[in-house]
């Protein structure tokens, strides 16, 4: 298996050395410039660091940010947008999470291609490696994108609703939505959103998600609140949503079949569909408020964004503190209503998108109609913001192909569930069908 424990492991042993990955990546990035995953590159960040931390997990494998969330010293997100990037300073110095992506051994250089604001479950103009008619999801869908493309074997990525996950089910990786509170935002906490937003990684295999939830989250390597609670043969809920086509059933299904042989047991749930639907409703609300926020401290006109941003801050605008506040309630309520649909079952398995991934353009951030928008995105994506809303570490990773695409499932767990989620994870993954990559990792013997 090519990922980036692998490179890691080569470099440590000799048989190549992390300034030559560092140089493949970025010829990597170079040959693939088309496919639009990568916004920003700066190569002597990379070969600056290359031998920054030797004879840890990850040392020098190269490593993307994401254009949003938490940033590194020399790489200020910007979301996708030129007005941020006219006004925000560059950061001087790693965020939190980024000195322990760095302590970990991994080396960014770059930030990856968003939608701008994080308002797109694609990431227009970029174009998944497995068919580039087709986008590789959003909002991390240039980090994704990069992984399968092997630029590199590891990316940083944030989700709000879906968009580790969603880009994950788009490109045939593993991507964990980690429990709230696992993952540091400081010292600026930009992308907190009122607890909804998670920040980690995307990568090719559970191992390597595994290893750097130890390094990077829960106070590197202390016990989560549910460590110890996790039973031996975890039982199984099967929930699939009534949008889902047949590509993604058979794949679940499959992918419950499997959790059978890895001695979990199985049963068949109702779908939280109507949960889903307020979860998607709550998210709207607090994305809303949010770039309203955002904009106006930064002094940005609506002008100066796409229409879909201006309507989206616009309705944001309008948004009184009361029902705010009410909203803060009701993530609270819907999180007990969510814990009780749960019991008797320590995870729930699902479809994590409704279909294929859609063609390129398929999200208009043209539009002022932020109703049709949102409801594009739960219906590509059903139940996703779920795990957001309710602080809940839902994992992602492949199940098999269909019409030349892989097929992503979801396993989602209680609260402090991750590393016992990642076990369950790593068990599925051995018993799933394997994938060839469109490319092989950049530098890799």
């Amino acid at each position: 298996m090519q990922d980036a424990t692998s490179l890691a492991a080569a470099i440590a042993s000799g048989q190549t050395t992390a300034r030559a990955v560092m140089e493949a990546a970025l010829q990597r990035a170079a040959e693939l410039e088309h496919l639009g995953l990568i916004g920003r590159l700066e190569p002597e960040l990379g070969e600056r660091q290359v031998h920054a931390y030797p004879n840890i997990a990850f040392h020098g494998v190269p490593f993307l940010g994401k254009d949003l969330g938490s940033g590194a010293a020399g790489l200020t997100p910007c979301a996708g947008s030129l007005a941020l990037r006219k006004r925000l300073p560059e950061i001087k110095e790693d965020s939190e999470l980024f000195n322990r992506f760095r302590a970990s051994g991994l080396v960014p250089f770059g930030l990856t291609t968003v939608p701008e604001f994080g308002l797109s479950l694609t990431s227009d103009p970029a174009r998944n490696p497995w068919n580039e008619n087709l986008t590789p999801g959003g909002s991390s869908g240039g980090a994704a994108g990069a992984v399968a493309a092997g630029i590199v074997a590891m990316a940083h990525a944030t989700d709000a609703a879906g968009s580790i996950r969603v880009p994950a089910a788009c490109c045939g990786l593993v991507g964990l939505k980690p429990s709230r509170g696992a993952s540091v935002g400081g010292p600026l906490f930009g992308n907190y959103l009122m607890g909804i937003a998670s920040e980690f990684v995307l990568a090719r295999s559970v191992r390597d998600i595994a290893t750097l939830y130890d390094h990077a989250l829960w106070g590197r390597g202390d016990a989560a609140p549910a460590e110890g609670l996790f039973p031996q043969h975890p039982r199984i809920g099967l929930a699939i949503p009534d949008r889902c086509g047949p590509d993604q059933i058979r794949a679940v299904r499959a992918a419950a079949e499997a959790l059978v042989v890895a001695r979990c047991t199985l049963t068949v749930i109702r779908s939280p569909d109507a949960l889903g639907a307020r979860a998607s409703a709550l998210a709207r609300l607090i994305l809303s408020v949010s770039l309203a926020e955002w904009l106006d401290g930064l002094g940005v006109d609506l002008d100066e964004v796409s229409p879909l941003a201006a309507a989206v801050a616009s309705e944001g605008r309008k948004v009184p503190a009361t029902k705010l506040f009410a909203a803060s309630r009701e993530m609270m309520q819907l999180s007990h209503e969510l814990s009780h649909f749960m019991r008797g079952q320590t995870l729930i398995l699902s479809p994590v998108l409704s279909g294929p991934p859609p063609f390129v353009g398929h999200f208009d951030m043209k539009t002022t109609d932020v109703s049709a928008h949102f409801a594009r995105m739960g219906a590509m994506a059903p139940n996703a913001a779920l795990a957001n809303i309710a602080g809940l570490p839902a994992l992602a990773l492949p199940f098999g192909m269909a019409g030349g695409m892989p097929v992503g499932v979801q396993l989602m767990g209680p609260l402090g569930s991750d590393r016992h989620l990642l076990r369950i994870g790593a068990r599925l993954e051995k018993l799933a069908p394997k994938l060839t990559f469109p490319y092989a990792i950049a530098g890799h013997p």
